[in-house]
């Protein structure tokens, strides 16, 4: 069960990194940007992450759904198809995590940010303040 979730946060890291990181601006525009079918699957992680996970599992061995009937041609193809929709769901379940943890990172930041500007605000007022001498009484 280890090897299921490791696997699929590699999936999930993998489309992601493909998909979206500077990194791979250059693969994705060649692959025509988010207009063409080919540069929309290699810019969407959700898209991206079935085709890395039908590489990987093969690659690492990770098959949890098997066909009950053993046909000799047929049952590893649909072993290898349903492992990779495995990987590939468990992977987007990965993915929301990951995206609720970044985005409450980038919650916390913005939210340091607005109070280091508004220390600043205060501490500009206050200096402008000992400017100016004081109105008389």
């Amino acid at each position: 069960m280890f090897q299921l979730f490791a696997v699929s946060a590699v999936v999930m890291g993998l489309s992601y990194t493909i998909a979206k990181e500077e990194l791979f601006r250059g693969l994705r525009d060649r692959c025509g940007g988010r207009g063409t079918w080919l540069g929309y699957l290699v810019s969407c992680p959700y898209c991206l992450s079935h085709w890395v996970a039908f590489v990987i599992v093969p690659v690492t061995g990770t098959y949890y759904v098997h066909m009950a009937a053993r046909i000799p041609i047929l049952s590893p193809l649909v072993d290898w198809f349903l492992s990779s929709i495995l990987v590939t769901v468990v992977a987007a379940f990965l993915r929301v995590i990951f995206f609720f943890v970044d985005e409450t990172q980038g919650f916390v930041r913005r939210r340091k940010k607005v109070a280091e500007k508004e220390v600043e605000v205060v501490e500009r007022a206050i200096e402008e303040r000992q400017d100016v001498p004081p109105l008389p009484h």
